[in-house]
């Protein structure tokens, strides 16, 4: 009775397996299924990592172990996938007594060693199956195990593409918007010139879908940290949702039409993702722009030239796309340990193609550079 139970739970086990990694690298949509090995996997060893991280102070430091836990948990997970197909195939194949060319027909552990040497396809022969069904499940793991194997060779180049072009406009981000990013610097930049605002809210429109799109193939880019440790994808979407709607609410010869956009397909990332990593909606989120702020945030893109509307109604229809975003954006910090961006730009605040580690940059002429973009 014991041999066909094993049998069955290996054969069940190889195809949760197959089906999960399926899912995780191949399937370009999202999955809902809640009971998945990966997604058990991830939500126990981010708890566990982030526990961690929790109890060190906030900065480099902290940073710089944060930064392990996505390429290092992308490679235990590909290992716990190959260990769980291969002790599988062992107990499929101890439980229909498929016979070894050993003393005995061989026990769990030689039919533990030939699978792994036939998943790996090694290919020594010390140890080979004798009835035709043990050859026949050998032919069918050597089979799962070179397409594994050529899986995770395609798999890990496309995961880093992803992550470049990822990083790559929030490295452009920089210079306009600070490091961390504000909205009130974003805006400031592009003062007097809204075709350049419109274009760079569409290129983020467009960064935006590209971002939901890769995350949602591959949560576990959520979890990439970006070079620096004052830049974050989240920040920076969520900089872009706040530059966004300080536009929609009225900002004098901006183009509210191509904010609109930009603000809904970049909502609509943090909506997404929030649901994918498991991360409810705050019912109460910190106020980021309380009222002497949002009154400071006006006179100091106004002293820029970058008027906003401060007519009836304006506050609550600032108030209300805010709140359409910063309860997923807060729960996603808090989750992933990236703090989010402030509204204005602080005396924190500072361009990183400013700083070097012998320095900084700053004089005369990096401050006519900055000026003028």
């Amino acid at each position: 009775m014991i041999g066909p139970l094993l049998a069955a739970v290996g054969a069940l086990w190889v195809a949760i397996i197959i089906w999960d990694a399926f899912e995780t690298v191949v399937l370009p949509r999202r999955v809902a299924r809640r009971l998945r090995p990966t997604r058990a996997f991830y939500r126990l060893t981010w708890a566990v990592w982030s526990a961690v991280a929790r109890r060190m102070r906030p900065g480099g430091r902290r940073e710089t172990y944060l930064s392990f836990f996505g390429p290092l948990s992308l490679l235990v997970l590909l290992a716990a996938w190959a260990a769980s197909l291969v002790t599988a195939f062992a107990m499929l194949q101890t439980g229909l007594r498929a016979p070894l060319g050993v003393p005995g027909g061989g026990s769990f552990t030689d039919h533990l060693y030939l699978s792994g040497e036939t998943f790996f396809t090694l290919g020594l022969g010390d140890i080979t199956p004798v009835s035709r069904l043990g050859r026949a499940l050998v032919v069918i793991e050597a089979g799962i195990g070179f397409g594994f194997l050529a899986l995770v060779i395609g798999y890990l180049p496309v995961l880093y593409q992803s992550f470049s072009r990822r990083e790559v406009s929030i490295t452009l981000l920089d210079a306009r918007a600070g490091s961390p990013p504000s909205a009130e610097e974003l805006l400031r930049g592009a003062a007097g010139d809204h075709d350049e605002l419109t274009a760079l809210l569409r290129e983020w429109e467009r960064w935006s879908a590209e971002v939901l799109e890769s995350q949602l193939s591959y949560p576990v880019l959520a979890y990439y940290r970006s070079q620096h440790d004052n830049q974050s994808w989240l920040a920076a979407l969520t900089t872009i949702l706040d530059a966004s709607a300080l536009v929609i609410i009225g900002i004098e010869g901006a183009c509210a039409r191509q904010a609109q956009l930009t603000f809904a397909v970049a909502r609509h990332a943090v909506v997404d993702l929030a649901q994918v990593l498991g991360c409810p909606p705050v019912e109460s989120p910190p106020d980021r722009l309380p009222a002497a702020d949002l009154a400071r945030l006006r006179a100091g893109l106004a002293a820029a030239n970058v008027i906003m509307d401060a007519g009836a109604g304006a506050d609550d229809k600032l108030a209300e796309l805010r709140g359409m975003y910063e309860p997923f954006v807060t729960r996603l910090s808090e989750h992933l340990l990236m703090p989010l961006p402030t509204w204005r730009a602080g005396a924190a605040t500072h361009e990183n193609w400013r700083t070097s580690p012998w320095g900084s940059a700053d004089g005369p002429l990096s401050d006519e550079l900055h000026s003028d973009h």
